[in-house]
């Protein structure tokens, strides 16, 4: 059975939780205020495709492809990246709730995190080099193993990374942000 093929098409307000989106290839579409949750959007083809405001929650990406995607504002707790097709992955997120969310072993550079909410998110031994996480909460996000080269760190807040177990070579922190690099030394400073 052939896959179906959609180019420059909007889908607005759609719940895909009870009818599922069709299998197929999605090249430069949008999807807007679009139900996700839980539903099962593995093997698509998304290609410069854009989601705003859709909550993708517990969505089962398995062997999806997301080639030059953008997330705004969207929820996307739950979402197992690391089940994606590696292959030319490339995604953008901006001001989405990723908590929960894991990016294990991925090699996704370049990835803007910017004002995002990533509470417990996992990035073990991910390759983030040269990404931002402007503005973004990363509250027990896990870092473990990863490749945070160039990543900068300046306005985002409230996280825990271990220089002895990351690699952060030309990574940028505020003076405020120090402390995240020092947690689990224990040291009060004042």
């Amino acid at each position: 059975m052939a896959q179906s093929f959609w180019l420059d098409t909007e889908f607005i307000k759609q719940d895909y939780t009870q009818t599922k989106l069709p299998k197929g290839d999605y090249e430069n579409c949008r999807f807007v205020d679009c139900l996700f949750s839980k539903a099962f959007l593995d093997n698509q083809n998304f290609v410069e495709c854009t989601f705003e405001g859709c909550d993708l929650t517990n969505a089962n990406l398995a062997h999806t492809t997301f080639n030059e995607v953008e997330f705004i504002n969207c929820k996307l707790v739950g979402l197992q990246f690391d089940s994606c097709n590696p292959m030319l992955l490339s995604f953008q997120f901006d001001g989405c709730n990723l908590s929960v969310a894991s990016f294990y072993e991925l090699e996704i550079p370049q990835t803007r995190f910017l004002n995002c909410k990533l509470h417990q998110t996992d990035f073990s031994n991910a390759s983030l080099k040269g990404s931002s996480f402007s503005g973004s909460d990363l509250k027990d996000a896990i870092f473990d193993g990863t490749n945070l080269e160039g990543v900068d760190f300046e306005s985002a807040y409230d996280f825990s990374i271990d220089p002895t177990r990351n690699s952060l070579k030309k990574s940028k922190f505020s003076k405020d942000g120090l402390m995240g690099l020092l947690k689990k030394y224990d040291i009060v400073v004042t």
